[in-house]
């Protein structure tokens, strides 16, 4: 470890779960407010450079990184002996699930009695694929994929969330250190433990569960809090008033500290489908032509034979423990949809709505449907209705494929009329997709199917766009890279510029394609820190995501905020290069500008981004701005990075919605933000 002495006093200020387990010695520090005139300032060394591994180990692919190729080739295999030969049976196992053996399962659709609905959390046995072992899952309902719940706008509905979970944690967690072997698929692309031990922490959890109905307008009390989780024998009570258009909604377990873990238990995910009259006058597909595609990705454990057991494995990859302990968030080598490995889905030759989810921990999917010679859908078969929070102004033709970081959803209409007797792959077009890029196969019936649906030319006429008014109230969250720490999640406060010397812990200085330079501070890091965003219920904002991460190619940051859906109002690319970590006096590292990140270029937004959501993607070097209008009930929320591992290590922050009257009277006026 590099400075033990000066990380003793920091780390006892923050122990909290990085990837699969509890920092230890070598835990991301936490961090304090940045005061001009009064932060520590920089010491003469700064943070080391990160290797070209480490960086593909974050998420950059290797053909992005010739140096990190060539380094590793030269260095030789890293695996030897028991290791290797563990590696190597690993790699062999994976070769051994055929895809597309298994038809894909439609989770069944439930709705509520006089406004009023019960789902049970219970343990149940599945099959993830039919070569497969028996696995065991904790389970919303009973399958792998919760139940689809559809509720009408308008009409108010109350879930009891009963937890009847039970029986030992039902997935195996270890730690493996990070090796590259270019002969052998990556890591975590790999079955098994690779030697190491189950953590005993981890399979001493409880069933503490927690639903979180992600993208439903409702008020603090019903949003699913992290800290609120229960337990066996207790149910989660919740009422969502449904005030507001027809989206594809999901819920999924938010239990503090360990959702990256307990999402991976079977609390995954759960279509909530609200309907409303607009939607309705579209005649879209229904029926069995309404189906959802809950898309994420799994690991597998292996016996002392390299055979699958059944049993889910958390492998997180240690990347680095100098100066700092960082593991990576988890990606594995299985992509399942609807809760299948690579499943299939018969499809009549005709129109059918596919409501697609990007559940992972952490993983991107750009979705493309290929035909047997590897040709893409042409975009008059394949086009994007809707998005997170629900139905586009008019349908958007896919043209390069429809990207999804986790959390996102894609509304999507397919025609496979014109395919009739063909075999089509959904696949993963981005860079390492995991075992194989395939997703699922549609295998489309020979015959020619009756169907008179023609795709609308308008869709949601009431979509109205969000508009800002000038004076505006403005959030700025940072987003700061990986190394030598974790990641961290800052709330942002305008501020005079400092006098002295750059940099100073917590100042970001910022200059905008006008030349124009703001001084920001950090007033916040932590979950545990003081609300410092206070919104006036009704109000419209303006929010700014930033990342600081200079990787061009590693893996975006999905920004999420609750209780509202937003719109993208404008994306721009930085120069941020002169944001730099650097040991501070007292030990422990700081982080800020040395000189203002700049302005470089402005860089589109998709058809979806400008559309209804609740999730955005945050590239590195990207500054993201999104308009939202807080009109539902007040309460208190959480806006995070939708990165299960980041949110679990404090990439997530609350907020507070009250009435303006209200806000008016306290007694404290710091926390709003300056028009």
């Amino acid at each position: 470890m590099r400075n033990p002495s000066k990380l003793s006093d920091l780390v006892a200020r923050r122990g909290f779960l990085i990837g699969a387990g509890v920092a230890g010695a070598g835990a991301a520090l936490g961090t304090g407010l940045a005061l001009p005139g009064g932060s520590p300032r920089a010491a003469a060394a700064t943070a080391p450079p990160r290797s070209a591994l480490m960086t593909a180990a974050l998420g950059t692919p290797l053909d992005d990184l010739p140096d990190a190729v060539r380094e590793a080739r030269e260095a030789g295999p890293r695996l030897t002996g028991a290791a290797a030969e563990r590696a190597a049976r690993a790699a062999r196992a994976a070769k051994t699930l055929t895809p597309f053996l298994d038809p894909l399962p439609v989770p069944r659709v439930v709705r509520g009695r006089k406004g009023e609905l019960t789902v049970t959390m219970r343990q149940a046995r599945v099959r993830l694929h039919r070569s497969l072992p028996y696995t065991r899952l904790w389970t919303y309902g009973g399958a792998h994929v919760g139940p689809t719940i559809e509720a009408k706008r308008g009409s108010r509905l109350r879930i009891a969330w009963e937890n009847e979970l039970g029986g030992d944690y039902p997935v195996a967690a270890v730690r493996v250190p990070f090796a590259y072997d270019p002969e052998l698929p990556l890591m975590w692309d790999r079955p098994g433990r690779e030697g190491a031990a189950v953590r005993a922490d981890v399979a001493a959890l409880p069933p503490w569960a927690v639903v979180h109905l992600h993208g439903a307008v409702t008020g603090g009390g019903n949003d699913g809090w992290a800290e609120n989780a229960v337990l066996p024998g207790a149910a989660q009570l919740a009422e969502y008033p449904n005030e507001q258009p027809a989206a594809g909604l999901w819920y999924h377990d938010h239990a503090m500290h360990i959702t990256h873990l307990n999402v991976m238990t079977g609390l995954g995910a759960g279509a909530y489908l609200i309907r409303d009259e607009e939607e309705r006058r579209l005649r879209l597909p229904a029926g069995d032509r309404e189906i959802p595609l809950v898309v994420y990705d799994r690991n597998l454990d292996l016996d002392e034979d390299g055979a699958f057991t059944g049993g889910l494995l958390y492998k997180g990859i240690v990347v680095a423990d100098d100066p700092y302990e960082l593991v990576r968030p988890f990606t594995g080598p299985f992509n399942l949809v609807n809760g299948v490995i690579w499943p299939h889905l018969d499809v009549d030759a005709g129109w059918y709505r596919f409501r697609a989810l990007n559940a992972s921990n952490n993983r991107p999917y750009l979705l493309k449907i290929l035909d047997e010679d590897g040709g893409e859908l042409p975009s008059t078969a394949f086009r994007l209705i809707g998005t997170d929070s629900g139905l586009l102004p008019r349908p958007d033709p896919v043209t390069a494929g429809v990207p999804l970081t986790p959390g996102e959803r894609a509304d999507l209409l397919v025609d496979f009329s014109a395919l009739r007797g063909r075999r089509l792959r959904l696949v993963n077009a981005l860079p390492e997709p995991g075992a194989r890029p395939d997703l699922m196969e549609f295998r489309v019936a020979a015959r020619a199917g009756h169907d008179a649906f023609v795709p609308p030319k308008h869709l949601a006429t009431s979509f109205t766009p969000v508009t800002p008014p000038d004076g505006a109230p403005e959030r700025l969250v940072v987003v700061t890279p990986v190394y030598p720490k974790d990641p961290e999640l800052w709330e942002m406060e305008e501020t005079e510029a400092p006098e002295g010397d750059l940099p100073i812990d917590g100042i970001v200085q910022i200059e905008d394609e006008r030349g124009t330079v703001r001084t920001f501070r950090r007033v916040a890091a932590t979950f545990e820190d003081p609300v410092r965003f206070t919104v006036a219920a009704g109000a419209t904002e303006r929010w700014k995501f930033l990342s600081l991460e200079k990787s061009e190619g590693a893996y975006p940051h999905p920004m999420h905020l609750h209780a509202v859906a937003f719109q993208g109002l404008s994306r721009e690319v930085y120069d941020v290069s002169s944001f730099t970590f650097f040991e501070l006096p007292g030990g422990g590292y700081g982080a800020g500008t040395t000189t203002p990140i700049r302005w470089r270029k402005s860089a589109p937004l998709t058809a979806a981004e400008r559309g209804p959501k609740d999730v955005i993607s945050l590239a590195p070097a990207q500054l993201i701005t999104v308009g939202a209008t807080f009109d539902g009930p007040p309460g208190r929320f959480m806006h995070h990075c939708h990165v299960y591992e980041h949110e679990d290590m404090m990439m997530m922050r609350p907020f507070v919605v009250q009435p303006e009257a209200v806000m008016a009277l306290a007694p404290h006026h710091g926390h709003r933000s300056r028009p």
